[in-house]
């Protein structure tokens, strides 16, 4: 039985080891023509002092030296690992290929590079990244192996981790329903999400630019594309704007914009120690057509709303007129009977205080009806849309218009002056006619039903037009149709003649003008001017 050495002839073999291999390395650098050429007790210093675990192996793996750093990364005093093999450091979990590929590259007299799993004296787990080199003497006979690894478990935690982070981030960006970009100075696109590019299908160009050019006009800011020379431009910078976005093939959409500026570092080996900061900008882009079109939908509801309990309370003013206008008739040829009884009889006619009583009860009347009558809400002029105004009572009337079949046109001006004024009575006036011309159109001789809608201004006036294709109005009745109670509709029809006395009175109200031609193929236009500085102080 041969007789197992002791660990201090084990730490002695291993010290020579390191000292044989010192020698022969200080031999091949004299032959190489090296004067300042390591000797042995320096080389054992730095194997020694070394940061990495270098092990020393003969040729079937068994540990014949290991440094400090070797104890300090695998926990095992190197007293414990001498004699032993490196397979103690294996946890079992490396494929048998990659110690295949090590062993060939070693029989090959070339060294090996590669990553292993080791396990600790503590049997704890780490990465190890490992360096195979053979040692060859001087008949270039492979003598030992010299080992090198480092633990570099933290790196791979941190670099699988950074990565996992990433496909987490880039999942979760693409599954969100907003458009996401990364905008660097020069508005050149760095990053974006599904979202995004879906909306660049729909729009059929870049969305980027599109949705700047809107918002530049909310905010005013320079923002040109194609301009590499960023200079002083800041990253952009907004909260929750609004804008209006017209897609091919599709009706208007809503978005609610947002920009965030971000800051990152610049990677370049270069810039290491003093670093650059490179400025983005994230835009994030919402669409909000739905909720838009629901909220539109509420408004709608209150306008009508509105609306209705506006043209009740003028149903009811109308009433009380048309009853006063009915009584005034009477009462004034009994107050003119009476002037003549007056004359002709004595006071003490019965006949005349019987008309007499009769003309005070109807004078009494006429008044009680004129104080029972409601009046008109007090409602202070606002800053007012005439496009908005026209917009609403289109959709408020959209369901009419179809049910007779009418054709809309709607031509806004692009750009339209506020106009201060009484936005109710406004509406309620674009509704009356936009009511009567379907009317108007809803004959059955009529078949082509055509209303047409345009504003424009010319500095002074907001002028509003509408032009529909039904009856006309006969010239000799131009100027009549404005009058109270008159009206060509049968009563049966619900004609009560105060629809464009309406008009003519909220025109009047704002100061304006109306006007209304036959068209020279058929129906009429009415013309609307209503000064632009009207209610403006």
């Amino acid at each position: 039985m041969s007789k197992i050495p002791s660990s201090s002839t084990l730490e002695s073999t291993a010290d020579d080891t390191v000292l044989d291999i010192g020698t022969l390395i200080a031999e091949r650098a004299r032959n190489d023509g090296l004067e300042a050429a390591l000797d042995n007790d320096l080389f054992f210093k730095v194997v020694e002092n070394c940061p990495v675990a270098i092990s020393i192996t003969d040729l079937n793996a068994n540990i014949l030296y290991a440094n400090p750093a070797f104890s300090k990364v695998t926990a095992y005093d190197r007293r414990e690992v001498l004699g032993k093999n490196e397979s103690i450091l294996s946890n079992q979990t490396t494929p048998n290929l990659v110690y295949k590929t090590l062993w060939g590259r070693l029989q090959q007299k070339k060294p090996w590079v590669g990553v292993v799993v080791n396990k600790r004296k503590d049997e704890s787990l780490y990465l190890a990244e490992l360096t195979v080199a053979p040692v060859m003497n001087k008949s270039e006979e492979v003598t030992h192996y010299l080992g090198m690894h480092r633990d570099v478990t933290e790196v791979h935690q941190l670099e699988h981790r950074v990565n996992n982070q990433k496909e987490m981030i880039e999942a979760v960006v693409n599954s969100s329903p907003s458009a996401t970009v990364v905008l660097d100075m020069c508005g050149e696109i760095v990053l974006d999400n599904l979202s995004y590019k879906t909306l660049a299908t729909d729009l059929k160009r870049e969305p980027v630019h599109v949705i700047l050019e809107e918002i530049k006009k909310q905010l005013g800011f320079e923002y040109s594309f194609g301009d590499h020379s960023p200079g002083d431009k800041k990253p952009l910078q907004f909260e929750a704007l609004e804008i209006n976005l017209a897609l091919k093939g599709f009706s208007h959409r809503w978005y609610s914009c947002y920009a965030t500026p971000i800051s990152v570092f610049d990677d370049a080996l270069d810039q290491f120690f003093e670093q650059t900061k490179h400025h983005y900008s994230v835009l994030v882009i919402n669409d909000i057509t739905d909720l838009r079109r629901r909220q539109d939908e509420i408004r709608l509801h209150s306008l009508k709303q509105l609306l209705a309990e506006e043209e009740y309370s003028h149903s009811l003013r109308e009433t009380f007129q048309g009853a006063i206008h009915q009584l005034e008739q009477p009462v004034n040829m009994i107050s003119a009977a009476v002037s003549m009884l007056e004359k002709w009889t004595d006071s003490d006619d019965p006949m005349l205080g019987a008309m007499k009583e009769a003309m005070i009860k109807g004078t009494n009347a006429l008044a009680t009806l004129a104080e029972m009558a409601p009046m008109r809400s007090d409602v202070p002029k606002v800053a007012t849309n005439i496009n908005q105004l026209i917009r609403e009572v289109i959709s408020i009337c959209s369901a009419q218009m179809s049910a007779a079949g009418v054709e809309f046109c709607w031509e806004p001006a692009l750009r339209l002056p506020m106009l201060v004024g009484f936005e109710t009575r406004l509406r309620s006036m674009f509704k009356q006619l936009v009511e009567n011309a379907v009317d108007a159109m809803n004959v059955d001789l009529i078949q082509e039903r055509t209303l047409s809608i345009k504003t424009q201004s010319d500095g002074e006036f907001i002028i509003i037009q509408f032009s529909d294709t039904g009856t006309g109005v006969p010239e000799c009745l131009t100027n009549k149709i404005f009058e109270p109670f008159f009206t060509t509709k049968p009563p049966t029809n619900g004609g009560r003649g105060m629809g464009l006395a309406m008009v003519q009175e909220i025109t009047n109200e704002h100061a304006g003008m109306i006007d209304i031609i036959n068209n020279a193929t058929a129906g009429c236009t009415v013309t609307i001017h209503l000064p632009v500085s009207y209610g403006c102080s």
